[in-house]
């Protein structure tokens, strides 16, 4: 069973099952875009989180 926890990304609000996430660094992250601290602006892939916008 996975566990849950909120993205490492400073900014996003988005649960993370620990088996599907992206890892870097030690850390779960919802998407490639937040474990890249959205290099060249790339956005969350989860829909309305907006966390993109303060990084």
């Amino acid at each position: 069973m996975a566990d849950q926890q909120t993205c490492a990304c400073p900014n996003c609000n988005c649960e993370v099952d620990t088996d599907q996430a992206v890892m870097s660094d030690g850390k779960a992250f919802c998407c490639d875009a937040c474990a890249s601290g959205h290099a060249d602006g790339a956005k969350c892939t989860h829909e309305g989180c907006g966390c993109d916008k303060a990084a």
